[in-house]
Parts: C-alpha cells; sequence; structure tokens
C-alpha cells in the first residue's frame, strides 16, 4: 500500500533532485577550478536517462505465448531495467569534457557559461523541490483528514 503513495511521481521526482544535486556539484568544481591551468569541466547528463529508466518503469508486462519469447515484464529485459527497478537503478551520467580547449592554459571553463548554468540548474532544483515538498504535503492533508 505505501508503495502506491511513494511510486510514480515522488521517484521521479527523486531521481530528478539526485541529477540535479549532482549537476549542481559538478558545476561548483567547474567554477572553482576556472583558472587552474589544464583543467577540464565536468558536465552531468541525467534528463535522457531519467525518461528512460521512467518509461522502463512504466512498461506494461507483456504475455508471453511461447518458450522462443523474450520477457518484458517486471522481471525481464525491458527498457532500464522495466518494472520498479529502472528508477531505482538510475543514475546521472559524470563526464569529462575533454573535446575542447578556452584558453591556452589548457583550460575549457567559461565562467560566464558555468555560471549561468548554474543558476538555471539551481532555479530547476529548487522548483522540483518544492513540487516534492507538495507532494508530501497532500499526502499529510491526506493522512490527517483535513
Amino acid at each position: 500500500m505505501l508503495d502506491k503513495l511513494f511510486s510514480g511521481t515522488t521517484s521521479v521526482l527523486q531521481a530528478g533532485l539526485t541529477g540535479l544535486g549532482q549537476r549542481q556539484r559538478a558545476l561548483a568544481e567547474n567554477v572553482a577550478n576556472a583558472d587552474t591551468p589544464h583543467y577540464k569541466r565536468f558536465e552531468v547528463s541525467y534528463e535522457a536517462q531519467l525518461q528512460a529508466a521512467y518509461e522502463g518503469s512504466h512498461a506494461a508486462p507483456l504475455a508471453v505465448t511461447h518458450p522462443g519469447h523474450l520477457s518484458l515484464g517486471p522481471s525481464g529485459v525491458g527498457p532500464a531495467g522495466a518494472g520498479s527497478q529502472g528508477l531505482a537503478q538510475f543514475q546521472p551520467e559524470l563526464r569529462r569534457a575533454t573535446d575542447s580547449t578556452m584558453r591556452n592554459d589548457g583550460n575549457n571553463v567559461d565562467i560566464d557559461v558555468e555560471m549561468t548554468r548554474l543558476a538555471q540548474t539551481s532555479l530547476t532544483y529548487s522548483a522540483v523541490a518544492d513540487l516534492m515538498k507538495r507532494k508530501m504535503t497532500g499526502l499529510k492533508d491526506v493522512i490527517r483528514g483535513s
């Protein structure tokens, strides 16, 4: 019963906060190392992984009518580990951007771009955290009967 209350939207919001938090840490490290020679900035992508995990966690189980059929149900081999495992196994992708250089010292951090991304990430994080707060407030109100 509690699984139904805290699955779906809550799991997606939690995964989004995880990805945004990791992105904020990477951007803060990039800003801190903006003047470090040969430093290569970090990038965090999570949106595509979150979408795949979400779609995998909501895949409808398919009937296996022949021994040669592949199962795409909760224990099968669906996208992102179909079933509830999709969101549970969600991990943002952290990579170092080594394909460019901004300056002669080998550093590729553009402080203006990093500060803009940091502001965007902070606003998005605040919005998602607010959605999570509203979800929890709604559950609390239902429990209290108000």
